[in-house]
């Protein structure tokens, strides 16, 4: 039978989040179902809930940070059993078929994954569902191959935040070699920045930060960071030219890189891993004079995903939250657009009003 669901949903770009009630779909052969126990905010849930990329499809429920028990498998589900500690992040299915899901990065699917919410869903028909619901909610049911085992040593409400900010940081230090030795700044210290200095630093790195203000120094010291740089000091900037490998650029907002760009070592590279909507000028002459580049990242397939989670275990790593209950997100939302938070929300779903 489907699954009755409670959850906080958004019904238009300029209304606040509600609760709402749907189904989900009766578990199937390959399906794990799930009960939320947390579900981290992420900034792009901001961005889909008030339509900044012009493709919102209303009533949409958020969320692609989620953490839970499984209640029930399928007949053919083998790597999961109930009771099992679970993770969902940013998709719930790929097409399996080209490139990128061979390979195991699924996140790049040719035809385009399955995102957790607002994608055309195609299970979704049996309980009347055209798009994916996310995990603002109690409940959600995800094919095996989707769905992610918590190590026991990350507390569950700290491990929701991993399936999006911590895989999102982790796959560039891994595909651009972080290892000791390794330079790295990290532009921006909110949820994922703060996961790229841990991360980064557990690889063995000398990490710097690069900040608007020194308030957050104390906080990037403790989490593994050597350096804390304020990118206004011009005089620090200078010093610090040609002195880095890679940096992970987090910011979600428009922002001046040109000027970083000279903090580059030869063949180094700025990853951009916010979701900003307008263009960033770059002038060539940074990137020409070093063989510097400027590169993209999306969070990673299911096994990096995994491999993520079994790094932080093994490190101890894991996000800094504020937990809250569902009935405050407007005001997780308003924090959240003016930087104030540290450093990851987490709905506390069973929190969640009947």
């Amino acid at each position: 039978m489907p699954i009755a669901t409670r959850a906080f949903a958004a019904t238009a770009s300029d209304k606040p989040l509600a609760p709402y009630s749907f189904e989900r779909r009766d578990p199937g052969p390959d399906d794990v179902a799930i009960a939320i126990k947390f579900a981290g905010v992420c900034h792009s849930d901001l961005h889909i809930v008030k339509n900044d990329l012009g493709n919102t499809r209303y009533p949409i429920v958020p969320g692609h940070e989620i953490a839970g028990i499984v209640t029930a498998v399928g007949a053919n589900v083998t790597r999961f059993k109930k009771g099992d500690r679970v993770g969902v992040g940013c998709m719930v299915d790929s097409c399996r078929q080209c490139a990128p899901c061979k390979e195991g990065e699924e996140q790049y699917c040719v035809p385009g994954m399955t995102q957790t919410y607002g994608s055309p869903d195609p299970k979704g028909s049996e309980v009347g569902q055209t798009i994916t619901q996310g995990g603002y909610s109690d409940a959600i049911v995800v094919d095996q191959n989707y769905v992610l085992n918590i190590p026991d040593s990350i507390p569950l409400d700290a491990a929701a935040p991993l399936l999006c900010a911590g895989i999102t940081t982790y796959s560039p230090l891994k595909t651009w070699n972080v290892g000791p030795g390794s330079k790295v700044a990290v532009v921006g210290l909110g949820g994922l920045g703060h996961m790229a200095v841990k991360q980064a630093a557990a690889m063995g790195a000398e990490v710097t930060v690069l900040s608007t203000s020194d308030r957050k120094k104390a906080d990037a010291e403790r989490m593994g960071a050597k350096h804390f740089l304020i990118n206004s000091d011009k005089d620090a900037m200078k010093a610090a030219a040609e002195k880095f490998d890679l940096i992970i650029n987090t910011v979600s907002a428009t922002h001046e890189i040109a000027g970083h760009l000279n903090l580059l070592a030869k063949d180094g590279t700025m990853v951009m891993l916010g979701l900003s909507t307008e263009g960033m000028p770059v002038c060539a002459m940074p990137l020409l004079w070093r063989r510097r580049r400027v590169a993209g990242s999306l969070i990673g397939g299911i096994r990096e995903t995994q491999e993520m989670l079994d790094f932080c275990a093994a490190n101890n790593i894991a996000c800094d939250i504020e937990l809250i209950a569902p009935d405050r997100i407007n005001e997780a939302y308003e924090r959240m657009e003016k930087s104030d938070v540290r450093y990851r929300f987490v709905l506390d779903i069973e929190k969640l009003a009947a």
